[in-house]
């Protein structure tokens, strides 16, 4: 019973600095990315987005599946620690080399010939983060997201001030490059200062083999997966213009800032504490069920409710001049409503150690992705066909990835549609009692906007009350955790 308590506070308190990283840090990066495209152009947004696959792609190689190897492995030594450290160093620097020299043929292949300094200076990142990875697996292996939250923030604040200086002062695309470079440097050397962790002098043959053994398979899924996610940066800024790039870039942005910041919040949180609790089964089966209800509760009338609202929205925030990105950013948020799903779906395969299954989800998945991409392009369907078809591929990834779920723990498909369809129907609801009384509201995006969301949230509340979903008490009981922690917090300094 103990051991039980101990667990929810360390949950609770996972969740409690998660979700206060989600708020200040997201809110920073939202306020740092509307300052930033008022005073750039989307074709700027749109240069980075082109480099963005390979910086990801070289992101997975660096990791190789480790961390989550680290993190579910129950007493990892200081020599697992200290030989994941210098193979991710290792790997940064090869990975930097090939970017380097490959830059000349990736301005080529999408004829931007600003492309081939951004890319050498950019890819820098890849070595300073690969400092700072084992500090943060360290920091989520002991679900200490407290010390994340601060650092995120002070990096956020940190190089949103800088980048917003160099494109106040007219350096335009760099400013983004600047941002990224000083975030991942901040970061790096808080989680230095933070963990005080510093590697020994060797490299186990033994622990790298161990680990690898359960991270290889997560390499190549994560491969496949990222070079899926970023497919679309590749398709349209080489088949239409860094422009529209840059519609599709910063509408995902805005998309990725609700949808997966939730997501990450509770995969941060939910994949430690599953780990910790994966002997027993009822519990386990218990928990799991409990944060897939409570992540839907949250993310569907997020997402629906953004898709309704995002007119107005991207007008307020971006200005005229983003209008181009409004459809793609309404479809996209349909795409985002089951992010929170895949994510838990997938931590269990993980907990239970089956990163073969992983792996052969991925694949399935994205042969399904790329047909439907496939389809898309050789019918000339445009971009919003493309959104369209990523739409489709999340919503059959999701009854993929729940059916080995339903073998490992007995959590069938149909048992969780049934979880999470009240839900998605009061949302549903709501969005369209939100949509209708657009027509009523004044003509000002802010008028409109503040006055949607308002009876959005009254409406589904009050759906929620009259259908009984339970996840709405769960919610208050998180919220009224965090509230008291804040209090005690605010005594404390006082």
């Amino acid at each position: 019973m103990q051991e039980q308590n101990s667990l929810k506070k360390k949950t609770i308190s996972g969740l409690f600095w998660s979700f206060s990283d989600l708020i200040a840090n997201q809110g920073i990066q939202f306020i740092i990315q509307v300052i930033l495209a008022r005073l750039l152009v989307p074709k700027d947004f749109g240069i980075i987005g082109m480099i963005t696959v390979f910086i990801a792609i070289s992101q997975s190689f660096i990791d190789s599946g480790f961390t989550n190897a680290l993190i579910r492995e129950k007493d990892p030594s200081q020599e697992d620690y200290s030989t994941v450290f210098y193979f991710n160093l290792l790997m940064a620097a090869l990975m930097y080399i090939v970017l380097f020299f490959s830059a000349g043929a990736i301005s080529n292949f999408f004829k931007e010939p600003q492309l081939v300094a951004i890319l050498r200076v950019i890819a820098i990142v890849l070595i300073i983060n690969s400092f700072g990875l084992i500090q943060r697996t360290m920091l989520t292996k002991s679900i200490n997201f407290k010390t994340q939250t601060k650092i995120s923030v002070i990096s956020s604040i940190l190089s949103g001030i800088i980048a917003v200086i160099f494109a106040y002062t007219g350096h335009g695309v760099w400013s983004l490059v600047i941002k990224t470079l000083s975030m991942q440097l901040v970061q790096s050397l808080l989680l230095c200062i933070y963990n005080r962790w510093m590697p020994s002098l060797v490299f186990k043959i033994d622990s790298f083999k161990r680990l690898f053994g359960f991270g290889w398979k997560l390499l190549v899924s994560g491969l496949i997966n990222t070079l899926y996610n970023n497919l679309y940066f590749l398709i349209i800024g080489k088949s239409f213009s860094a422009v529209e790039l840059g519609y599709y870039t910063n509408a995902q942005k805005l998309r990725d800032s609700a949808s997966q910041s939730i997501t990450a919040s509770v995969q941060k949180v939910s994949y430690p504490v599953l780990s910790s609790i994966k002997e027993d089964e009822d519990k386990l089966r218990a928990a799991y069920k409990k944060i897939i209800k409570t992540s839907v509760f949250i993310t569907f009338p997020l997402m629906i409710g953004l898709a309704v609202v995002g007119n107005p929205l991207i007008r307020l925030i971006f200005g005229q001049k983003w209008v181009n990105s409004i459809p793609y950013f309404q479809i996209l948020c349909f795409a985002g409503m089951l992010f929170p799903l895949h994510a838990i779906n997938l931590n269990i395969l993980q907990v239970k150690g089956r990163s073969d299954l992983f792996l052969r989800l991925e694949i399935i998945k994205k042969i399904i992705g790329l047909t439907l991409i496939a389809i898309v392009l050789f019918f000339k369907i445009g971009i919003n066909g493309l959104l369209w078809a990523a739409v489709l591929s999340s919503y059959i990834g999701y009854f993929i990835n729940s059916y080995y779920s339903a073998e490992l723990l007995s959590y069938s498909t149909i048992e969780q549609i049934k979880d999470i369809t009240p839900a998605f129907i009061a949302s549903v609801l709501m969005a369209i009692v939100v949509y209708f009384s657009s027509a009523i509201i004044p003509d000002s995006n802010l008028v409109k906007i503040i006055a949607q969301i308002i009876i959005g949230v009254v409406v589904y509340i009050g759906l929620s009350k009259i259908m009984r979903i339970k996840e709405l008490n769960t919610v208050c009981e998180l919220l009224n955790s965090i509230l008291k922690k804040t209090k005690i917090k605010r005594t404390n300094i006082n």
